[in-house]
């Protein structure tokens, strides 16, 4: 899933939250965490924490398939979900380590 995508969806999902919580949007740090002031490092252990979870779910719902419990269509999303997650930690990587290489090349 590429960067706009992504995006797209978490806009989608904000206006969603607006609408049913009565036009009320939480802050940049709320949004991302859920939680007020949460630093870039809270977030990126998150997301991080939400990567290993989504892919054991699609670890689990793969083993359950094996055995015949789970329908494809449920496999399929949870490998989907785990794929869309590491994608996500992938790119904010290299954009704080794009974003390191820059500081780093500025004069003194």
């Amino acid at each position: 899933m590429s960067i706009r995508a992504f995006d797209a969806t978490n806009a989608y999902t904000q206006a969603l939250g607006r609408s049913l919580t009565g036009g009320t949007e939480p802050s940049a740090p709320e949004a991302a965490t859920g939680a007020p002031n949460a630093s870039f490092g809270d977030m990126l252990g998150e997301m991080f924490t939400n990567a290993v979870e989504a892919s054991r779910n699609s670890e689990a719902m793969a083993a359950q398939s094996i055995q015949g419990k789970a329908d494809l269509i449920d496999v399929v999303t949870a490998v989907n979900n785990a794929e869309m997650a590491v994608e996500t930690l992938v790119a904010v990587r290299d954009r704080v380590i794009s974003a390191y290489q820059e500081i780093m090349r500025m004069p003194i």
